[in-house]
């Protein structure tokens, strides 16, 4: 396993609330911790931490300086402090591509003695911490200068101009005065590519009164404008992102909107271009409508991968001319991280997804597993290419802070949990030059990890809990809340009402056909028939009845003998029947009234809450309506209501 390549140690830089430390593991099976040969320094207003590009040099700031120390050469050494930097408000900390200077930035201000404001971006050499160039930038968004690989050409735009400074190799006089210009609009944007000395580079420059937005490529310092080596223009561009390849040979341009004017979505338009050092420019196809969540490229910079579409987004990988050559299907998921290698994908859901992760064999093109990371702000790659760490961070989130190291096999290798009343607040691996670690083989083996001390969320489906109350054998209606004012419900009231209405009803007999079809019989039986109750047990026993009873045709002279009786009956007995069922009270009649009642009484006590809540407003000293005025008005008489509905039998 690469864990640790001739010696070298896997460090950490951590930036909580409370300090800015460094952590390292001895192997792959024991845990990450503080050693005492590690720097730690206890401050509450640290911003920024940055290690270099090789790894040689670790930066932070601590409200009063910016120091910048030097790594150990081995896992037992100490990090000397290389210098200190009088920058107590630095904001970001940016270094060089080989480490020799350090940029700082920090939020523009006025003073009395400066009215026309302090420099916020400075550039510091490392090695002698003296301060080699200075200049106003109140960009916060790109704010960050570019460099050529060799940190031969030092180039920024201030005020939609570009500047260049050549630097000499050894020689700070360089950014003294700038050797060459190209002319732009506000928010134009630079961007130098990597790899290749003298560089290619991007400059965009934004659209205005209808024109199309354009970025051009240049082959330095030939930047003349008949001597662009690509150009592409496009419209619907209110901000891009560039994206060089490793080797600086391609270069990704993310155009968004705003505001989307159709109103088809909320995150605006997005595109994805691509250019070409060759002089080749194409606009990536998309297959699924919807925003484009991520574009990155492989660190073997002959493919790229994009996240897009609504959700479930789709991602999909593909090559320089940019045809799709693997597609990874559709998911809950908005990012992609490729390892240092190139050879492992992650793809994942996070910030307001639920954080499926899928991590992928690119050469193979297979799945090599599937895991959860809820909660995660923090996502990166170690340099050996088979550890990545996943933080939950403040101030994203300021509860269940901490930070876990995972193996690409989805086993959990370390854990720790920030204290209660602490809060992590930035995560960083230490980077190392290239060749530094092999690149690892991928297997489908699992790697053997630890169990996470974290309790795991319910599998189980979600049960209602009056229906896990009905399981443990309760009734739910002793848990309901009381409401003041109300009675409790009786055991005849609306709910029986409710219940009554479920339950199967007799057979319903023809009252004309049973009385021959006598239409004064009929009437002479309705009273009766109205006042008869058939409780649920009689109806179903009759019902029962008639299910196991055959229907045969009866007998003629029988059946009007039996109607005749009937009809005799009938006539005798209607008054009496009345009398006594006026005598009985009737139950469902009870239940109607007493529903009514509550009702009335739910009713005025809504309205004096109402009442209560408009003189606290008016108590507040907020001036209220007049026909709120009015309801205050009413409260003695919907008082006098409610007591009246109370005594009332």
């Amino acid at each position: 396993m690469a864990a640790a390549a001739d010696g070298v140690v896997p460090t950490l830089a951590l930036r909580s609330s409370v300090a800015v430390e460094l952590w390292s593991s001895a192997g792959p099976k024991l845990p990450f911790e503080h050693k005492s040969n590690l720097p730690r320094e206890e401050t509450k207003s640290s911003r920024s931490i940055c290690f270099s590009p090789d790894g040689r040099y670790f930066a932070y700031s601590n409200g009063l300086d910016v120091k910048v120390l030097e790594a150990c050469k081995d896992g037992a050494g100490t990090w000397p402090v290389q210098c200190s930097l009088p920058r107590p408000k630095a904001f970001y900390l940016k270094f060089s591509p080989r480490g020799n200077y350090l940029c700082t930035w920090e939020h523009y201000a006025i003073t009395k003695d400066r009215p026309e404001g302090s420099p916020n971006l400075l550039v510091y050499d490392v090695n002698t911490g003296t301060e080699v160039f200075a200049i106003v930038q109140k960009n916060q968004a790109d704010w960050e200068p570019s460099w050529s690989s060799d940190e031969s050409i030092f180039a920024l735009v201030v005020g939609g101009e570009a500047l260049f400074y050549d630097l000499p190799e050894g020689a700070a006089k360089g950014f003294e005065t700038t050797s060459r210009k190209i002319g732009g609009s506000r928010g134009a944007l630079l961007s130098l590519g990597p790899g290749h000395c003298p560089p290619f580079l991007a400059f965009y420059n934004p659209g205005a009164k209808g024109a199309p937005s354009m970025c051009k490529l240049y082959k330095y310092p030939a930047l003349a404008q008949n001597q662009t080596v690509a150009c592409k223009s496009f419209f619907q561009a209110d901000r891009v992102e560039m994206l060089w390849n490793k080797r600086g040979t391609g270069l990704l341009l993310l155009t968004s909107t705003e505001v989307d004017k159709s109103g088809a979505s909320y995150y605006g338009n997005q595109a994805v271009h691509f250019m070409a050092t060759k002089g080749d420019t194409c606009s990536v196809p998309l297959s699924k409508e919807g925003p484009v969540h991520c574009v990155k490229w492989s660190p073997k910079a002959t493919e790229f991968v994009v996240v897009y579409g609504f959700m479930p987004s789709k991602a999909a990988l593909y090559n320089l001319k940019c045809d799709v050559i693997f597609d990874f299907g559709e998911g809950p998921r908005n990012c992609a991280y490729f390892n240092p290698f190139g050879n492992i994908i992650v793809l994942a859901g996070f910030g307001n997804l639920p954080g499926a992760v899928e991590v992928w064999d690119v050469p193979k093109r297979e799945k090599l597993a599937s895991l959860k990371l809820a909660d995660t702000t923090v996502f990166e790659w170690h340099p050996n290419g088979e550890w990545f760490v996943t933080a939950t961070t403040a101030p994203r989130l300021r509860i269940s802070n901490g930070f876990k190291v995972y193996h690409y096999s989805g086993a959990l290798l370390h854990e720790t949990m920030w204290p209660k009343g602490q809060e992590l607040l930035g995560i960083e691996w230490q980077q190392y030059a290239d060749q530094t670690f092999p690149e690892p083989k991928i297997t489908k083996a699992k790697h053997e990890g630890i169990k996470s001390s974290q309790p795991e969320a319910s599998k189980k489906a979600y049960t209602p809990p009056h229906l896990r109350l009905l399981k443990e054998g309760k009734n739910p209606e002793k848990y309901l809340p009381s409401i003041p004012g109300l009675a409790p419900a009786s055991a005849g009231g609306a709910n029986n009402k409710k219940n009554n209405k479920n339950k199967p009803k007799g057979p319903r007999r023809d009252v004309n056909s049973v009385n021959g079809g006598d239409p004064a019989s009929a009437t002479a039986t309705a009273p009766a028939a109205e006042t008869v109750t058939v409780t649920g047990e009689e109806q179903q026993i009759s019902q029962t009845q008639q299910q196991h009873t055959p229907r045969t045709r009866p007998q003629a002279p029988r059946y009007q003998q039996q109607n005749a009786a009937d009809q005799q009956r009938h006539h005798q007995e209607p008054h009496q029947q009345q009398q006594q069922q006026q005598q009985k009270p009737h139950p469902q009649a009870n239940g109607q009234n007493s529903s009514e009642k509550e009702r009335k009484i739910r009713t005025v006590a809504k309205k004096l809450s109402d009442i209560k809540k408009l003189k606290s407003r008016q108590g507040q000293g907020e001036s209220l309506e007049l026909n709120q005025l009015n309801k205050i008005k009413m409260e003695a008489s919907y008082l006098d209501e409610l007591k009246a509905l109370k005594l009332s039998d």
